[in-house]
């Protein structure tokens, strides 16, 4: 509200003035003048009634002209104006237009104090002007219409900022201040201009300058000058006009207004922009996590791995010395047995630094789960639904024999992958039959029937373990952290259920058996009666094929029981099957509870993701390659039906532990980096193991230690189950981007770029992947790569096509690509999936046939590697020999358990297996001497002693017999115990104990878990490795085919069992006889050699202790294999003694044979 003193009088007018308040709650305050108060539209004599000064609705004061001025001092009469803020119940509108306008125009501008927001001037024979100070850096409406001078008395327009502090100054008035001697200073900071030479600057460039930047800023998102990105405090209070002296008022107005905008303090407006102090709310969300690692790498702390390092470095000379000294002092009088001991010992060495030197860099692994949601599964601008961005994955799991891999074990798996936590659209499982079984069939058609039930309860209340079978078998507290009410009758209700889901599994034999003989039946009547009926005789016997028969009364076109041609465990058709076909896009919800549906659905997607059944074609004359062409045939499956970027394998006794797990392997394929990783590997844990671990099946030392320490290097090795794949890896395609190590240990570094074509000639097992859409010119493209995928790939379209696929999306996102490197967007993979069709389907079978894989790259550079038993190993290896790196991820909860052999038969031929591959890979063009130079130095030395190990057991084996030897002679290793021998082989005692103590340490495994592993090393160092040395030097020299029966996985346990049976149970094996003749040896010696020294007329203590100890070691050793002899009751079969003493026997008189006693010594004695 403006109140006017429009008097024609001289007497002085005394008024005081209350600054407003925004809002109601206060009213403006003050003196009554004596002259008459009037309204501007009321009062046609005063000199502001023409508008050419107005006032807005927020009560500021507009000035007016200097012309008009001028023409206001000629005036008779003058009054004196002054400015009062309005009222929240006295206000005078003004009646003009143009005052109304200007009202609409400045309805946004914030409210303020007219006193501290405005300078009055005038006096005696002028017109009183109000000059407002905008406070507000961010009031743009302002630097629009308000760029005007901040000299006292002047409203020119304003140039370009001359002095750094920003002060508003015209043109004329800056001519002023510099004056003809080119100095002066500015007016708001007292400080001499900096900038005199831009002096003569036209006021058209500067206001062309203004509108160019105010453009610019308008098409961006945050429209704001520059001076409002100044945020300091003082600049902001330098910056505006005002006399120099501290104005506390403003000050406090100044620490509102200057904070500018950002996520420590966001505005109510958006931007600041004219928000003068209105208030702010809480920042909006940035997206800071998206910006954060999903993975972070921890190194072990200093304090361990320094102290690990040098103590290895410390064991190294003291062996260096050790075998020194024993080469420089020989036992003369008994070279024989010093030659074969020096001959070990220098092996063991070699074998321990092969073995010690990539365990230096050992890394922790950890992941961040939250930013993996936030970023691909939130609601953005292209994805405004919220539709999960994340990659598809298949999963793989393989059984070939329904008798040895129980369908129920095979069953939990599946309901285990079902129940992932993971987008259901995204997930497809597929299950390889390799021998074509209909009860593999029929139990998976029952378990599809049964995840209907299971998978929705999982979602609904969280369960961990997903394994139906594991879940309802531990035994803790069921009830811990669970919270709904309907929980437990609703697992009582899904327990029932799963006790006759398993009772209709555990009946699938018998019902085929009884279904396939009353169809046989059948049709042998059937038969019989055409028979009749075209004459026959009827004595004549009738040839019915015994088939087996499908539930639906058709024969089932995989292996009969009868074993009849084309229905053959080796000659059989292709199957493939969809028991559950995709899902939809879009969450379907469950219904309530009733009487076909055990549980409340009614907020739980009861979706579920795909399942497919297979068993790929097999045909006499040719090679199946067991697991690893059934694993291929499963990529060419998957890439025509689902082809997900990603690939989970697992066994079909692995099963999904912790629901979380594709998601913690997503979090290093989708980091900055992933797209160098090609697979991430799970450390694999196990069920059912005796808890004292007798034959170290858990294999902690592998697992925890060895792998943790390549992760460290270039990656860890695949082990054949938990392991996520990426496809293009698998394909045979090189990294994006790689290095090359030259130079002594690989320390001089090459950086490659494999998708750019290179003049030199690629490596053969190189194969560079051109992408869709990432090279404008025709002549970058990889032509020779793009012609040879018919031959690698085989002559399927759809396959083809559907590799530059999984490639585009399996990609990172492109905020998270290099430059020059090739992202994808945010939000091109939440759409839906195509569904399956007849062709899609046809198309698939045609790649599982037989004869698909001739002449193509499968099994030689694509998917698994065939020509070893061991095609786990081998595959890793050529993906690292392409320079790709691998990660290991170990999860707080373990992401995959399975089972292992606890019979003692059962591991000795699980470890002749992984042995025998190991020594077809030392022999073959996978040995890590002929790796390229994209493998680490310390990578390629892990690799060759994966090869080498099995070879250290023909020296073990001699070092074991060397104490009963040494005992039976009468002589020992060295010809006498001296100080320097027994320092030398005490510091390289003590030294493997402390680095024992330190990986116990940095692992965190135990020192039981150890010393199993150091025990079961002499086990199967003297039993199956020996054998796997000498099968694979039969298969590389004779061209011997290696053959290996499948390891039987355990079922549950019957009631009353303890679970550890198979523990006790011995079985007679030829793996036993090493071992066994070791452990009898060496008692007899200790003995002979006790009974030598105790009644000899010169005993010779030390040569005694010298010996006993080192049989006392070997025993130490054996002692789990000697207490899985005794069983239970302490069975053993005969053969075992029988061919144990034999041995004995011989050695014996072959010791006797080449050194006989002396007569004459022993008469005299």
């Amino acid at each position: 509200m403006v109140k006017r003193a429009g008097s024609p009088c001289s007497s002085p007018v005394t008024i005081t003035v209350s600054s407003g308040c925004k809002g109601g709650g206060s009213r403006s305050m003050g003196l009554t003048s004596p002259v008459p108060r009037t309204s501007i539209s009321n009062n046609p004599n005063s000199p502001l009634s023409n508008n050419r000064n107005r006032t807005s609705s927020g009560g500021r004061y507009c000035s007016t002209s200097r012309d008009d001025a001028t023409e206001e001092n000629n005036s008779e009469f003058v009054s004196y104006t002054v400015h009062i803020p309005p009222t929240p119940d006295h206000q005078i509108f003004s009646a003009s237009q143009s005052s109304l306008a200007e009202d609409v125009k400045n309805a946004s501008k914030p409210d303020r104090s007219f006193i501290s927001g405005t300078i009055f001037t005038g006096g005696f024979n002028s017109v009183t002007r109000g000059h407002v100070i905008d406070c507000s850096v961010e009031n743009n409406e302002s630097l629009k219409s308000g760029l005007v001078c901040g000299m006292k008395g002047c409203d020119e327009k304003a140039i370009k900022g001359k002095c750094e502090c920003g002060f508003k100054i015209c043109r004329d008035c800056y001519l002023d201040c510099v004056g003809s001697n080119g100095g002066g200073h500015c007016s708001g900071c007292k400080e001499p201009y900096k900038d005199v030479d831009d002096e003569g600057e036209d006021d058209d460039d500067d206001d062309h300058a203004y509108d160019e930047a105010k453009s610019e800023a308008d098409d961006q998102a945050l429209p704001l000058p520059k001076l409002d990105k100044r945020l300091s405090l003082v600049k902001s209070f330098k910056a505006q006009n005002h006399p120099p002296d501290f104005d506390h008022t403003r000050w406090l107005f100044e620490t509102k207004g200057t904070y500018g905008y950002g996520n420590a303090v966001w505005p109510k407006d958006g931007y600041g922009v004219g928000s003068g102090g209105n208030g702010f709310e809480q920042p909006p969300e940035f997206g800071e996590r998206s910006r954060r690692p999903l993975t972070r790498k921890v190194k072990v702390s200093a304090a361990i791995l320094s102290p690990y390092r040098l103590l290895i470095v410390i064991r190294l000379v003291a062996l260096g010395l050790f075998l020194a000294w024993r080469i420089r002092h020989p036992n003369r009088e008994a070279m024989w047995l010093w030659g074969m001991s020096i001959t070990c010992e220098i092996w063991f060495a070699l074998s321990w630094i092969l073995d010690q030197l990539p365990k230096l860099c050992p890394v922790h692994r950890v992941t961040d789960l939250s930013v993996l949601k936030e970023r691909f599964e939130s609601p953005n601008l292209r994805n405004p639904k919220g539709r999960s961005d994340l990659p598809g994955t298949d999963v793989f799991v393989s059984t070939a024999d329904p008798e040895k891999e129980p369908p129920l074990v095979t069953a939990n798996t599946i309901l285990s992958i079902l129940a992932v936590d993971y987008p259901v659209e995204k997930v497809a499982c597929y299950l390889s039959d390799d021998g074509g079984s209909l009860l593999t069939f029929e139990a998976l058609a029952e378990t599809a029937n049964f995840a209907r039930i299971w998978v929705p309860f999982c979602r609904k209340h969280n369960l961990e373990p997903r394994n139906p079978e594991a879940y309802f078998g531990q035994k803790r507290d069921f009830l811990k952290n669970k919270v709904r009410l309907d929980f437990v009758r609703e697992r009582r209700r899904v327990k029932r259920e799963y006790d006759e889901f398993k009772v209709r599994i555990n009946s699938l034999p018998e019902s085929i058996r009884r279904r396939s003989d009353a169809y046989n039946a059948h049709e042998e009547l059937r038969a019989r009666k055409k028979q009749m009926e075209m004459g026959g005789n009827p004595s004549e016997t009738v040839k019915v094929p015994k088939a087996t028969w499908m539930s639906d009364g058709s024969h089932w076109p995989g292996t009969w029981a009868s074993g009849e041609a084309d229905h053959s465990r080796g000659d059989h058709a292709g199957i493939i099957q969809a028991m559950l076909a995709p899902p939809n896009a879009e969450p379907v919800f469950g219904v309530e509870a009733d009487g076909e549906n055990l549980i409340d659905t009614t907020e739980i997607d009861v979706r579920l993701p795909m399942l497919v059944y297979v068993s790929r074609e097999k045909r006499p004359g040719y090679d199946h390659n067991k697991k690893a062409g059934a694993m291929n045939a499963l990529v060419r499956t998957s890439a025509i039906m689902s082809n997900g970027p990603f690939i989970l394998n697992l066994d079909c006794d692995h099963y999904i532990s912790n629901s979380l797990a594709l998601r913690e392997g997503m979090c290093f394929m989708l980091d900055r980096g992933g797209d160098r990783i090609c697979y991430v590997q799970f450390p694999q844990r196990f069920d059912g193991i005796d808890p004292s671990d007798r034959y170290a099946n858990h294999n902690t030392i592998f697992f925890d230690v060895s792998m943790r320490a390549l992760d460290g290097l270039q990656g860890p090795m695949y082990v054949g189950t938990g392991c996520i794949f990426r496809r293009t890896a698998l394909y045979g395609f090189s990294p994006p981007r790689t290095t090359e190590h030259h130079g002594w240990f690989g320390r001089r570094k090459i950086k490659l770029f494999l998708r750019k074509p290179k003049a030199a000639k690629k490596q053969e097992d190189e194969i560079a992947l051109p992408i869709n859409g990432d090279h404008g010119d025709i002549d970058d493209v990889d032509i020779e790569s793009l012609l040879l995928l018919p031959i690698r790939f085989g002559n399927s379209t759809s396959l083809a096509a559907s590799i530059p696929v999984a490639e585009y999306q399996g990609r990172l996102l492109q905020d998270l690509q290099g430059k020059g490197n090739h992202g994808r967007p945010a939000g091109s993979l939440a759409v839906p999936r195509e569904p399956l069709d007849a062709a899609t389907v046809a198309e698939a079978i045609s790649v599982i046939s037989c004869f698909y894989e001739d002449k193509t790259e499968w099994g030689k550079r694509v998917g698994w590697i065939y020509g070893s038993v061991t095609e786990d190993v081998v595959t890793g290896y050529r993906m690292h020999n392409r320079g790709w790196r691998s990660v290991y991820c170990v999860t707080k909860r373990d992401a995959f358990r399975g089972t292992a052999p606890i019979n003692l038969t059962d591991r000795l031929h699980q470890v002749l297996r992984w042995a025998t591959g190991s020594v077809e890979i030392f022999f073959s063009r996978n040995n890590a001497l002929f790796a390229t130079r994209r493998m680490k130095f310390l990578q390629r030395v892990a690799y060759f002693n994966c090869g080498m190990y099995p070879f250290t057991s023909m020296f073990l084996i001699v070092y074991c017999v060397l104490p009963a030897i040494s005992l039976f002679s009468g002589q020992f290793i060295v010809q006498s115990l001296s100080v320097t021998f027994l320092v030398l082989l005490l510091v390289i005692t003590i030294t493997l104990c402390l680095l024992a103590i330190l990986e116990i340490k940095w692992s965190g495994i135990t020192l039981n878990d150890w010393w199993r592993n150091e025990q079961f090393w002499l086990i199967g160092g003297t039993s199956a490795h020996p054998a796997a040395v000498l099968q694979g030097l039969l298969k590389v020299i004779a061209v011997v085919d290696i053959s290996f029966t499948l390891t039987s996985k355990s079922a549950t346990p019957e009631d009353g069992d303890d679970g550890f049976n198979d523990l006790y149970v011995v079985k007679w094996s030829f793996l036993m006889v090493p071992p066994i003749t070791i452990m009898i040896l060496n008692l007899i010696a200790i003995a002979v050699g006790v009974a030598r020294t105790m009644y000899s007329p010169f005993p010779q203590w030390s040569r005694l202790l010298g010996g006993v100890f080192f049989s006392l070691w070997v025993l130490s050793h054996l002692y789990p294999f000697a207490k899985g002899l005794m069983g239970r009751r302490g069975r053993v079969p005969t053969i075992v003694y029988v061919w144990s003493g034999l041995l004995s026997i011989i050695i014996s008189l072959l010791w006797v044979y080449i050194s006989p006693p002396n007569v004459v010594s022993l008469l005299s004695t």
